[in-house]
């Protein structure tokens, strides 16, 4: 007999296969003496359509929700059916006796797999493989220690509750707000508290009203001083610095006080999603989206990284012992003169990053055992892969240590402060070659010292910046920071679920913001557009605070730990979407298209309307149900000529504009100039075809006009 393993993704199902040296490879799947090997395509089963409950669903009318299935239907995806039907067979074969779950290891690993099986209508015993990464060694280990199936089955009841509910609130919500404004309004309980969040901290800069301020400090042999009182180092009382000034200009200061003390600081914790999606932002603007992409790569392709999907920190017991293989991995990269020292000597399981009660499903982000060939990875996946490695070195190494020297100097009853660090080890820093400073400071308690420049600096305070991509993360993260509950049990349910979201969802919220054009994004500041404006005005308030988010996660929670029933929970959530289809239904409200152009729908006639999106701009019918659009800039392979980025493209014909990132633009006519031959001034069919060959410009503006010369 034989056991059937259900692994997510074809590429991890290849790795499975290998691992256990299954070989025989069928179509769909592989196969030897002891195991089948298959996968799923992402989800192959997912929750009907309102219009497969009943056909009158099918067009979007707002007398007839709510839609509230009394139980809930699921249906196999049209596009992956044939492999459904290769899974469903291999199940259903007299030779399987037991399955292994294989897919990832999560709440959205546990949903692919069950709804799989249920739809197959097949009863067999089910063991569950869990591993944070697809190496041999780890697949090895993880069928060593195979959990029963059952252990699982409320991790499951969980996932079905956060579709089911998921589905009947937003497709309700969202038909609602649509057919009632005649507007495409998409609504959700974590879409919208998030969008909350935008137009919150866009109130907040809009209302700051800047005040000015004074800071003083005082130069003595080319060190600065800063000027200290009770309240800090600034004052707003523009009077009284002047006072200040008066009284110690040219006067003689005293060193009242010298002291040094001896400081330790640890380095950062390891990367949870979440954070390490920040960092790429803020190092290489790399949106949340494309950081999470570049790390499932270089989980299941590369193999050279941990799960991404994990909202922990730190690492468990049972990995000290793979610490040295991990480090050794990373011979091979530009961190080799950090890392091979470590395999020298024993490495240290610290606390700051080994902690088994704060790992749940997934331990942090960490390389894996096996070794990167640098020379494959992407410029994108090197710089993520580097990142990891540099913060799981620094946990490694030891902590920096320096001595932190206090300067105080008094005069006229005014003080003023000097403080110095010296590196006495730099620990972790050095693999930022963080230089220490090593002279001392020439100052003595009770030395007499003429104060000659007086430096009076005048600064307006500043409101809190526009989120960007990783501050938006973080604000998602922790919720509780900016929204002003009422209720303290609530905020701090929400810190305790993880806020808004989940570190695996995040990412695709806000590209779902962006693709709604209700969030725009204008020099990497995220801004709120005037649909988004009246989407948070017209939608149920429920939905737009993470009261309701952090209602349901403390809830889902529950269920995973069997504590509470998943048939309450549903009962809930149809009542609670009851209430709110009725709220929009009584509305009084308008909604006014204030993006409305001149240009008719080839298709419905109707005025459309410009919307932004993240690479440029289009057009798109106003009626929700005809869902015509047309390009009006998009993204080219032409490349700029100052820093080699694809060109956007703007508008058509004669009057188009390339334009780069960067700043560069021009005009149709400039690039046509950019091609022509230098001997003849004319373009060439030879050149052309060749210019076209290059893989810096494949598909460039003039592969068209190629076309139809057929060259």
């Amino acid at each position: 007999m034989k056991a059937l393993v259900l692994a997510e993704k074809p590429s991890v199902g290849r790795d499975i296969a290998k691992a256990l040296g299954v070989h025989d490879q069928k179509k769909g799947y592989f196969e030897n003496k002891q195991y089948i090997v298959t996968w799923a395509l992402g989800h192959l089963v997912t929750n009907a359509t309102p219009e497969e409950y009943d056909k009158k669903f099918k067009e979007w009318n707002l007398n007839v929700l709510p839609i509230i299935p009394e139980y809930m239907k699921h249906v196999v995806i049209k596009k992956t059916r044939s492999q459904f039907n290769t899974v469903q067979h291999l199940m259903k074969r007299d030779d399987v006796n037991s399955i292994i779950i294989a897919t990832d290891a999560g709440r959205e690993g546990e949903l692919v797999a069950r709804l799989i099986i249920e739809r197959a209508k097949v009863k067999k015993p089910l063991k569950r493989l869990w591993i944070s990464s697809v190496t041999e060694k780890a697949i090895k280990t993880g069928f060593q220690n195979l959990k029963p199936g059952e252990a699982y089955n409320n991790l499951y009841q969980a996932a079905l509750c956060r579709s089911e509910a998921d589905w009947i609130v937003g497709i309700n919500a969202t038909r609602a707000l649509t057919t009632k404004y005649d507007a495409q309004l998409s609504c959700g309980r974590v879409q919208t508290p998030t969008l909350n969040l935008v137009q919150m901290r866009q109130n907040e800069i809009q209302s700051f009203k800047p005040k000015e301020y004074y800071q003083m400090n005082i130069d003595i042999d080319g060190y600065k001083f800063n000027w200290i009182h009770q309240n800090g180092d600034k004052t707003f009382d523009s009077e009284l610095i002047e006072q200040i000034k008066e009284k110690v200009q040219n006067n003689i200061g005293t060193i009242h006080k010298v002291y040094k003390k001896k400081k330790t600081k640890y380095p950062q914790k390891l990367y949870d999603l979440t954070s390490l999606q920040q960092t790429a932002y803020q190092r290489y603007k790399m949106s949340a989206k494309e950081t999470l992409n570049t790390m499932q790569s270089l989980y299941e392709q590369h193999k050279v990284l941990t799960y991404p999907r994990t909202d922990s920190n730190y690492l468990t017991d049972d990995m000290v012992s793979s610490l040295k293989e991990r480090v050794s991995s990373l011979s091979a990269t530009s961190l080799k003169s950090y890392a091979v020292p470590l395999l020298k000597q024993q490495i240290k399981a610290g606390k700051h990053f080994i902690d088994n009660n704060k790992v749940s499903d997934h331990h942090a982000i960490v390389p894996t055992e096996v070794r990167p060939n640098m020379n494959q990875l992407s410029p994108r996946e090197e710089k993520i892969y580097m990142i990891v490695a540099e913060r799981f070195l620094e946990v490694l190494l030891p902590p920096y240590q320096y001595e932190e020297t206090t300067v105080e100097l008094t005069c006229e009853g005014e003080k003023f402060k000097l403080v110095q660090e010296v590196a006495t080890e730099l620990g972790f820093k050095a693999i930022h070659q963080e230089k220490a400073i090593v002279k001392e400071l020439p100052f003595k308690e009770q030395q007499q010292l003429k104060i000659q420049k007086v430096n009076i600096s005048t600064k307006d305070t500043e409101p809190p910046a526009y989120f960007n991509e990783g501050t938006l993360l973080k604000a998602m993260e922790s919720p509780q920071l900016f929204f002003k509950l009422k209720d303290k049990k609530m905020a701090q349910t929400l810190n305790e679920t993880g806020g808004i979201g989940t570190v695996a969802t995040r990412a695709d919220i806000i590209e779902k913001l962006y693709s709604s054009n209700v969030i725009e994004a204008i020099q990497g500041k995220i801004k709120i557009t005037p649909k988004g404006k009246q989407l948070l005005n017209l939608a149920p308030e429920q939905l737009t605070s993470p009261e309701l988010t952090a209602n349901w996660e403390m809830k889902l929670n529950q269920i995973e730990k069997g504590q509470y029933s998943k048939g309450t929970f549903m009962k809930e959530m149809r009542d609670f979407t009851r209430e709110i289809i009725a709220d929009i239904k009584n509305s009084e409200d308008k909604f006014k298209h204030d993006n409305i152009t001149t240009t008719e729908c080839p298709t419905c006639g109707k005025f459309m309307l410009k919307v932004k999106t993240k690479n440029g701009q289009m057009l798109v019918c106003q009626d929700p149900t005809c869902k015509t659009k047309k390009n009006q800039q998009r993204q080219t392979n032409a490349r700029c000529p100052n820093c080699k980025k694809k060109l956007t493209l703007y508008g058509t014909g004669k009057k188009a504009t390339y334009r780069c990132v960067c700043g560069h633009t021009e005009t149709q006519e400039h690039m046509d100039e950019r091609l022509k031959n230098r001997k003849t001034g004319k373009i060439g069919k030879k050149e052309m075809k060749q210019y076209m060959k290059n893989d810096e410009v494949e598909n460039n503006p003039f592969k068209d006009a190629l076309k139809d010369l057929k060259l």
